[in-house]
């Protein structure tokens, strides 16, 4: 393991249970599926929250419990670690398409049994017609249907799967416990007017958060009961005496407030997980980890009840735990989801809510626990500022010198600011974390999906506008026909008949993402996730129906390097220099290439065509004024929480496109920035592959030009670097002032290294099993290289490796 002299190594017993949940092959197990069937069948007399809290409840008291011999914490979400629960209520169509294709996917590979495809043939009738996907496309008028036939929104995620995307209110949670909670919703209750109409679902959202919290206790209990069990058949003393705190601990947390840094590790471990459980929503979030833990951290290391090291290696126990949990997508999601991500973040620094420093003991003890792991979860962010500890963020770079990919850095200089913008109180806007990949949010406060809706696929709405509406790909018509590209006379022209047509697409998104989130607002309310994001009890409302003190989202806008790119070629090769007729390179687009004239064609867009992610202005503009009109034209369309509680209830852009500019690039045709048809988009807002020949400060400016203050759903930068450009001191401390520039000069809003070489990304094709820990940054999170299908291996190889 490298810099082991640098962070230490692992305890045996956490090298040995790391060693162990790294080697399970991920089963798909139907457990958690045959429990919610039997609650859904004999409760559909029920509302829809008390049958999702009966559901839960009976899920938590039935479901399959262990302890592993080497773990402190205890909790598991399947039948066995990294087994992939199925849900469902939100879908059971791709399970049944795919029951004898998991195991022979190019990446994301699961297995299942003969007798689990049987358990899922079972309960399938009764889901038939009566999923949240069936009503969800049911409900979708006919006006997008054909948005939903070509996928060209990439809704698979929010029709299959829960929204999550969030982190509840740990700080809350550890001080009150959930009997807090539980005080609080029976005041409220007792508080209801029962005449008033509001009440009827007050009262049953109400009763759900009773039964959910009881459920929860009920199952943290089962914990303490089969540990006591095991402590009494060891024969060995210090296990014994570990089980029975573990015993203790369990019968207390969550539901009783923490008194202690154990208690509160192994509280918000049962939390995290059980909102796992109930929702299969991913990029659910710790939040500011260092800050609410270290109350619990330095009483208990002052005090002698315990040392650094044991801390160290709860937090170890707790990152080893994280990785347990799985999830399964269909084989299209995958695309945009590539390496079975959960997206766990964890935030760490920043600043205080007075606006200094947070740096802590446990900020550093975090970021070394994450060293001495290197797993892919849980998703590892700092939050920089200008007055940032130097001490930390010299750590913070030997951490990425590991070279898995972490931590990513977001910026309080330009985040804070923009929150405060868009209506969040001050106080809140510098207590935010990142959630997810680089989408950030307030913990605790925030309704679902800071950012991942719809995604609007920049450079195919491009070839779409220059089709007359037409949609090159599948040959369906998307918007009103503004023009024919062949016949254009003007870049001017060209830019107008953009403005139109992704104006017009952006209208289609909203409804699509409107219907649907309606669909899961009725069909699927998560209760303890609602429960624990203030103020959904108080306003007796769950997170979909407006219960959050602050509600924004954003959709993913993908492509924006080959949009740069191709607008640059237009202007430049057929409107300024006329090197090629707009009938000339409409015909090679169509050609994708192909013959000897495109193929030259094809050279001079490559070659000749100034690219973004250089610091060239004339370039950099072009995609700027192209995003104005996206940006524009989202903010005119509220959510559908608009009204009913939060501040906000609007939509602002996002770039962190995560693996989907694989996905997209598979549905794109050849683009006019010379780009083959069905190859990957460049990823986030990063330039595309190779084409930033400036060095990273260039790439840098190009980004900061970006209208970061309205994409507020992230602006996610990927860059890479081979491990000798860091070998040395100088060139760290280099490191460290270009981001610091990047950060407080151009006010850009995130960045995240690769710190890998092409020679070791290419060796592990040819000998993956040489490369078992090889893990890699893939977007807004890291992943194990060798479970990446071939195209996203290939698409990470391509990028741009930068030099100090």
């Amino acid at each position: 393991m490298k810099n082991t002299e640098h962070f230490g190594q692992l305890t045996p017993r956490m090298q040995s249970f790391r060693e162990q949940v790294l080697n399970e092959i991920p089963y798909i197990d139907a457990e958690r599926a045959v429990l919610a069937t039997e609650v859904y069948k004999n409760n559909q007399h029920q509302p829809r929250t008390m049958l999702r809290a009966l559901m839960l409840k009976n899920i938590l008291d039935n479901m399959t419990i262990y302890i592993e011999d080497e773990t402190r914490i205890v909790g598991n979400q399947a039948t066995k670690n990294v087994n992939a629960p199925i849900f469902p209520e939100y879908t059971l169509e791709f399970v049944l398409d795919e029951l004898d294709l998991f195991e022979k996917r190019d990446g994301d590979v699961f297995h299942i049994t003969e007798e689990t495809k049987q358990q899922i043939r079972d309960i399938a009738p009764f889901w038939k017609n009566n999923t949240l996907r069936d009503r969800g496309m049911a409900l979708l008028p006919d006006e997008v249907s054909v948005f939903m036939e070509t996928g060209v929104f990439g809704m698979e995620g929010k029709l299959n799967a829960g929204d999550a995307h969030l982190s509840v209110n740990y700080e809350k949670i550890l001080a009150e416990g959930l009997k807090g909670y539980e005080a609080r919703t029976r005041q409220m209750m007792a508080e209801l007017d029962l005449a008033n109409p509001e009440s009827v679902d007050k009262l049953a959202f109400y009763r759900s958060v009773l039964i959910v919290i009881e459920a929860v206790k009920d199952f943290t209990n089962r914990y303490s009961k089969l540990a006591k069990e095991m402590a009494d058949q060891t024969t060995d003393k210090a296990r014994r005496a570990e089980l029975l705190e573990i015993s203790d601990i369990c019968g207390r947390v969550p539901y009783e407030p923490s008194r202690s840094f154990k208690e509160a590790v192994q509280s918000v471990w049962f939390i995290q997980l059980i909102l796992q459980i109930e929702s299969n929503g991913h990029s659910l979030s710790y939040g500011r980890f260092d800050q609410y833990m270290y109350p619990y951290y330095i009483k208990d290391v002052e005090s002698g009840q315990i040392a650094i090291d044991d801390a160290l290696e709860l937090l170890t126990n707790l990152w080893i735990k994280t990785l347990t949990v799985n999830k399964v997508r269909s084989q299209s999601h995958t695309l945009s989801s590539a390496g079975s991500p959960m997206y766990q973040n964890v935030t760490i620094g920043g600043q205080t809510t007075d606006h200094k420093d947070a740096v802590n003991e446990l900020s550093f003890l975090v970021l070394q626990s994450v060293a001495q792991t290197r797993l892919t979860q849980p998703n590892l962010t700092v939050r920089y500022h200008k007055n940032l500890n130097k001490h930390f963020f010299d750590e913070c770079i030997e951490v990425m010198k590991l070279g898995f990919g972490m931590p990513a850095l977001n910026n309080d200089e330009i985040i804070i600011p923009s929150f405060i913008n868009w209506g969040v109180k001050e106080e809140d806007a510098y207590n935010y974390s990142a959630i997810g990949c680089v989408e950030t949010a307030v913990p605790g406060k925030w309704g679902y999906r800071c950012t991942g809706m719809s995604y609007i696929n920049f450079p195919r709405v491009l070839l779409c506008a220059m089709n007359n509406g037409v949609d090159l790909t599948s040959g369906k018509r998307f918007t009103k026909g503004y023009g024919y590209f062949k016949d254009m006379t003007s870049y001017e022209e060209l830019l107008e008949v953009w403005d139109k047509t992704v104006r017009e697409m952006t209208y289609y998104s909203v409804i699509v993402e409107n219907f649907i989130d309606k669909a899961s607002e009725r069909d699927v309310p998560d209760i303890l996730c609602s429960a624990l994001t203030d103020d959904c009890i108080g306003r007796g409302k769950t997170i979909k129906e407006g219960g959050a003190v602050y509600d924004f989202i954003s959709g993913l806008q993908v492509g924006i390097a080959n949009m740069a790119d191709s607008l640059a070629a237009i202007k430049k090769l057929v409107f300024d220099e006329g090197k090629i007729t707009p009938a000339q390179l409409w015909d090679a687009i169509l050609d994708d290439f192909t013959s000897e004239e495109n193929k030259k064609i094809q050279d001079m867009l490559i070659h000749d065509a100034p690219k973004y992610g250089n610091d060239i202005d004339e370039v950099d503009e072009l995609v700027v004024e192209a995003y104005d009109s996206y940006l524009d034209e989202i903010k005119k369309y509220p959510n559908t929480r608009y009204n009913r509680g939060p501040i906000g209830g609007i939509r602002y852009g996002g770039t962190s496109s995560i693996s989907a500019n694989v996905g997209q690039g598979m549905g794109t045709m050849a683009t006019p920035d010379g780009r083959n048809a069905k190859e990957p988009l460049a990823e986030g807002c990063s330039p595309a592959h190779n084409a930033d020949q400036n060095g990273p400060t260039a790439v840098f400016k190009s980004i900061a030009k970006l209208r970061t203050e309205k994409i507020t759903g992230g602006v996610l930068l990927n860059q890479k670097m081979t491990p000798q450009m860091l070998s040395t001191e100088e060139n760290k401390q280099k490191l460290e002032m270009l981001i610091s520039t990047f950060f407080n000069r151009l006010h850009g809003y995130h960045v995240q290294y690769n710190i890998v070489s092409r020679e070791t990304l290419l060796d592990a094709q040819i000998h993956p099993e040489n490369h078992k820990d090889l893990i890699v940054r893939v977007a807004g999170y890291s992943a194990f290289f060798n479970v990446l299908s071939r195209k996203t291996q290939d698409d990470i190889i391509g990028r741009t490796e930068q030099t100090l």
